[in-house]
């Protein structure tokens, strides 16, 4: 008797039929392989991807997803700060005041100096003191011997002017034996005294000035007293004055006498009379006013009428404050 002819569309009977695991011929001519065949377990991987559902390996066992590659930066160019015209940069340090030449060598050789922002270990590198900025751990220095930074306690009745047409005491009458040709920073009124700073670099006196760069400034005021325990709260959440409104950085008792206190405001607002006119918006017209210190630099011990030169430090730490 012949043998019995396969059923249209299937695998004969105990054999490997067309539609096996091996992904053969399954239904040519006939239906789809059917669900749970071969031929559908090789469809499910694209299947899973398309659903979402995780990938599994033979195993059953969910295989990891691959991290995220996040964009490489760029790397950054070097750039030759080599100026053949220049001066070694080791004696233009120690001219600088940063230390002996040798200090200076080991400073460079240790990776501890920047020139342009690039760091300099080779001690043949000559750099422009005019052109070129320098950093040492992390602080500039100026290398610039025209530049000037002066710091200058203004009397009373002196106006923050470089002259004066009107014939008053101006800041410019003490500095009338200087070459340089300088400028203050900011400005301080008749009725005020303390610190002032001079200097004839423009970039940096700009900045100190600017309150975007929050270099912030200090005062002494005697008010009359007493100070309620809300003033530094009302001042530090800001007052609205006719131009606009204003908080200060820090506000604080410092004394007090029947009738009378002594307050100290901090704030890096350079609007005129701004801490008289915060003071008497809260009820405390001032009776004196004393600037203190601009940034890191101390008014200290220095006399009314009387300047001094900037050390080295500190018009590393006034660049600093001014972000540059």
């Amino acid at each position: 008797m012949s043998p019995q002819a396969p059923r249209s569309g299937g695998a004969p009977r105990g054999g490997k039929g067309a539609g096996s695991g091996k992904g053969g011929p399954a239904g040519r001519g006939g239906r789809p392989a059917a669900k749970g065949t071969g031929g559908a377990r090789k469809a499910a991987p694209g299947a899973g991807r398309g659903s979402g559902a995780p990938r599994r390996g033979s195993s059953g066992t969910t295989k990891p997803s691959q991290p995220t590659r996040l964009p490489q930066r760029p790397t950054p160019v070097p750039v030759d700060v080599h100026d053949p015209d220049g001066v070694r940069l080791q004696k233009l340090l120690a001219a600088a005041g940063v230390g002996s030449r040798r200090t200076c060598e080991n400073l460079i050789a240790a990776g501890r100096v920047e020139v342009d922002g690039q760091v300099v270990t080779e001690l043949g590198v000559r750099v422009d003191p005019v052109r070129q900025t320098v950093h040492v751990d992390g602080e500039r220095v100026q290398l610039d011997e025209s530049r000037l930074y002066l710091a200058f306690n203004k009397p009373l009745g002196v106006v923050s002017t470089m002259s004066d047409d009107l014939g008053r005491p101006s800041v410019g009458d003490y500095v009338l034996n200087r070459k340089e040709r300088l400028f203050h920073v900011g400005r301080l009124d008749a009725d005020t005294e303390g610190l002032l700073l001079l200097t004839n670099d423009g970039d940096l006196a700009h900045r100190l000035q600017h309150p975007a760069y929050g270099v912030p400034k200090t005062y002494l005021a005697q008010v009359p007293g007493p100070v309620a325990r809300d003033v530094g709260k009302r001042l530090r959440a800001g007052i609205d004055l006719e131009d606009g409104p204003v908080k200060v950085d820090s506000f604080k008792l410092v004394d007090s006498a029947p009738g009378k206190a002594l307050v100290e405001v901090i704030l890096h607002e350079g609007r005129k009379h701004v801490v008289r006119r915060l003071l008497e918006a809260v009820g405390h017209p001032v009776i004196t006013l004393v600037r203190t210190d601009v940034g890191p630099i101390h008014l200290g011990d220095l006399k009314p009428g009387r300047i001094r030169a900037l050390s080295r430090d500190e018009v590393g730490k006034l660049y600093s404050a001014a972000g540059l």
